[in-house]
C-alpha cells in the first residue's frame, strides 16, 4: 500500500517492500508511546537486520479527541514534516518521550499559544527551526476559522483512520487488515514470532 507523497516521511523501510505494517498512534496515548518506543529501539532494528526489503512500516497519525492536546501535537508533527521531512521520526521520538507534559492535567491552565511554544521547542531540539513550526501552526489574524498551514494534512490523517474504522490507539494493520492480536505490551521475542508467522 503506497503512502501519499506528502506523508512519505511516515515510512520506515522501502516503499517496494511486499508487506506493510501500519500502526495508528496518538502522541498523547501512553500505550502508543509504549509500542512506538519498542518498535523504534528494538523491533525495527531487528526487522532491518533480518527482513530487509520485505517489510515497510507506516506510522499513521490517530488523533484521539478526548485528549485535549491531541490535535495540536499531531499538527506539530505535520509542521515539522513540512519544514524537514527527515525530522518526522526524530521529532516523534522526542514528542513521545515528553508526552506527559501534554497530558490533560499538565495543560489544564495553559493556552494554545503556550503549548505551540512547547512543541516548537521540542522541534528545535531535533534541529527544526522553532519559528518555522510556530508559523505553520498559527491560524493568522484574519477571522475565518480556516485552521492553519497543516489543517488539510491533518484532515487527511483523520479521514484515513475513519475510512478504515480505526477507533483506538494503537491499532495495527498487517497488509491492510486490522490485527487485534498485536499488543502494545509485546516484548521483542513476541514480535519475532509474529514476523516468523507473517514473512
Amino acid at each position: 500500500m503506497a503512502l501519499a507523497p506528502q506523508f512519505a516521511a511516515h515510512r520506515l523501510g522501502v516503499a517496494t517492500a511486499p508487506h506493510t505494517l501500519e500502526i495508528y498512534l496518538d502522541y498523547v496515548c501512553p500505550f502508543s508511546a509504549k509500542i512506538y518506543k519498542r518498535i523504534r529501539e528494538q523491533v525495527w532494528p531487528y526487522v532491518e537486520q533480518n527482513y530487509s526489503g520485505k517489510l515497510q512500516l507506516i506510522f499513521r497519525q490517530q488523533v484521539q479527541p478526548w485528549h485535549a492536546t491531541s490535535t495540536l501535537v499531531h499538527e506539530a508533527a505535520l509542521a515539522v514534516e513540512k519544514v524537514d521531512p527527515s525530522k518526522f521520526f526524530p521529532f516523534s521520538d522526542a514528542l513521545f518521550e515528553k508526552q506527559a507534559q501534554f497530558f490533560d492535567e499538565a495543560v489544564e491552565n495553559k493556552t494554545r499559544h503556550q503549548l505551540v511554544a512547547e512543541v516548537a521547542e521540542i522541534a528545535g531540539a531535533v534541529g527544526v527551526p522553532a519559528d518555522k513550526v510556530i508559523s505553520l501552526l498559527s491560524p493568522g489574524t484574519e477571522v475565518k476559522n480556516g485552521g492553519n498551514a497543516v489543517t488539510n494534512d491533518l484532515k487527511l490523517c483523520i479521514k484515513i483512520g475513519r475510512q478504515n474504522g480505526i477507533h483506538v490507539s494503537p491499532t495495527v494493520l498487517f497488509d491492510g487488515l486490522q490485527d487485534n492480536s498485536v499488543s502494545s505490551g509485546w516484548e521483542l521475542d513476541q514480535w519475532k514470532s509474529y514476523f516468523q508467522s507473517k514473512l
